[in-house]
C-alpha cells in the first residue's frame, strides 16, 4: 500500500491528483461528446484509462491514454489494452495534432498551461472535453456546459 500511496503523491505533485471518475458520468460525458467511430480519443492524465476504455468500447474510436504515472499506466493496460495505445508520457511532450476528441480532467493551473499547447497543436474542429474546470481563454470556443455537481464539464471545439 505504501508503493500506491507514492505513486499517488507523484501525481499530485506533477499537478494533478489522480480521482475516479463515476460509471455514470463517464457514459454521460462521452454521449454528449457525440463521438465518431474511427477518430482519435486522447485522454491526458488517464489515470486507470477508465474515461479511453469507455470511449473504445462504446464508440469504436481509436483511443490513447497519456499519464505520468508508471503504476496508474500499469493498471490500465491490466484492465484493457483493447484498441488503446497507453504511453507513460509527460502530457507536455504528446503530440496532439491527430487527435479528434482530447478529454482532460486535470487542476486549473494545469489546464492553464496545457491551454498554450492545445493553442498551437491541436486541429480544427477538434473537441475538447474538459472535466471539472473551464479552460480560461477559450471563452469563444465552448460549445455546451454539462452542469453537475460537484463537476461541470466543459466541451470545446477548436477553431
Amino acid at each position: 500500500m505504501s508503493v500506491y500511496t507514492l505513486f499517488l503523491i507523484y501525481s499530485s505533485a506533477m499537478g494533478s491528483p489522480y480521482v475516479a471518475t463515476g460509471k455514470k458520468r463517464i457514459e454521460e460525458i462521452l454521449k454528449e461528446a457525440n463521438l465518431k467511430k474511427g477518430k482519435t480519443f486522447v485522454e491526458l492524465g488517464c489515470g486507470d484509462g477508465r474515461i479511453v476504455r469507455t470511449a473504445v468500447k462504446h464508440y469504436n474510436v481509436k483511443g490513447v491514454g497519456i499519464d505520468i504515472n508508471p503504476l496508474l499506466i500499469f493498471w490500465a493496460k491490466i484492465l484493457g489494452t483493447n484498441g488503446i495505445q497507453y504511453k507513460l508520457e509527460n502530457i507536455f511532450e504528446t503530440d496532439l495534432k491527430q487527435s479528434d476528441y482530447i478529454y482532460i480532467f486535470l487542476m486549473p493551473k494545469l489546464i492553464e498551461k496545457l491551454a498554450l499547447k492545445m493553442n498551437k497543436e491541436v486541429k480544427k474542429g477538434a473537441i475538447v472535453i474538459s472535466h471539472g474546470f473551464p479552460i480560461k481563454g477559450w471563452e469563444k470556443k465552448l460549445i455546451k456546459t454539462l452542469k453537475r455537481i460537484p463537476f461541470s464539464t466543459y466541451f470545446y471545439r477548436v477553431r
